[in-house]
């Protein structure tokens, strides 16, 4: 990477925190950018007119704001191997646990509808989806792809024809491997647990990734009424993962017979 672009990179990563204030600095051809709390750095004037030439900028009441195809363009630069499609990601980081400890993997939210669904708010400023039911979609879909479950599009040619096993009557349950058979006996009790009425809409947008439109065109629903039947599925969902402890019973202070009356101290 030149010099150019890590000073590119530097900026387009310090604008992505939000608006930054135009100061004039000490040295010439340079300014900087105060982005308040953030800090405060400097810039190459010609860079950040390149910016605003090329779109990747606003400029407008002496701050600097980052654009769309500013925004497109820091994906691409954070993500070279892959820098097309990196642009229309929405990438986050999280640990997970696995057979030999944790683990640091990346996930694209803009892929799941849940995952977009989860960054609206509300009109109070929470959000949509709680941790608990967000989690509780992700686990279902990870389920439903362990189990191998999803329906493939296309002909296995690995098999040879010969040796009778493409095209099998027992839709290749033999050759599950035990993990898959768990993931389906897992898959098989959460629907049963939230019920017919909501299975439908959650295979659909978590198993199969359907857009919320589209599972309101398919099913000849009102329209922005499958985002309030998805919440209400994810919840029943997270509690059959995570069942909450019952409420401990208020403690009897006393027994009283028939006709007995409570005196005052």
């Amino acid at each position: 990477m030149t010099q150019a672009e890590r000073e590119k990179l530097r900026i387009l990563r310090f604008l992505a925190g939000g608006e930054a204030n135009l100061r004039p600095a000490a040295k010439e051809g340079r300014a900087l950018l105060d982005g308040g709390e953030r800090g405060v750095i400097a810039a190459n004037l010609d860079v950040l007119s390149a910016f605003v030439s090329e779109g990747l900028a606003i400029r407008r009441n002496g701050r600097l704001a980052l654009s769309a195809e500013g925004r497109a363009a820091l994906r691409r630069e954070a993500h070279p191997s892959a820098a097309f499609s990196a642009q229309h990601m929405e990438l986050s980081s999280s640990i997970i646990l696995t057979g030999e400890g944790e683990e640091l993997v990346s996930r694209n939210l803009a892929e799941s509808p849940i995952g977009q669904l989860a960054r609206r708010r509300t009109r109070t400023g929470e959000a949509y989806l709680s941790w608990s039911e967000f989690r509780a979609g992700e686990r279902l879909r990870a389920d439903y792809t362990r189990g191998q479950i999803m329906p493939k599009i296309s002909a296995n040619w690995s098999e040879a024809v010969a040796s009778g096993r493409r095209g099998s009557k027992e839709n290749g349950i033999a050759e599950l491997t035990d993990a898959a058979m768990a993931a389906r006996q897992r898959v098989e009790n959460a629907l049963s647990a939230v019920g017919p009425e909501l299975a439908g809409v959650l295979v659909d947008v978590c198993c199969f990734l359907k857009g919320l439109e589209q599972v309101e065109m398919e099913r000849g629903w009102p329209v922005r009424s499958a985002k309030v039947v998805l919440k209400t599925a994810l919840a029943a969902l997270s509690r059959h993962y995570e069942p909450q402890s019952p409420r401990r019973r208020a403690k009897i202070l006393h027994w009283g017979a028939e006709g007995y009356r409570p005196t005052m101290r």
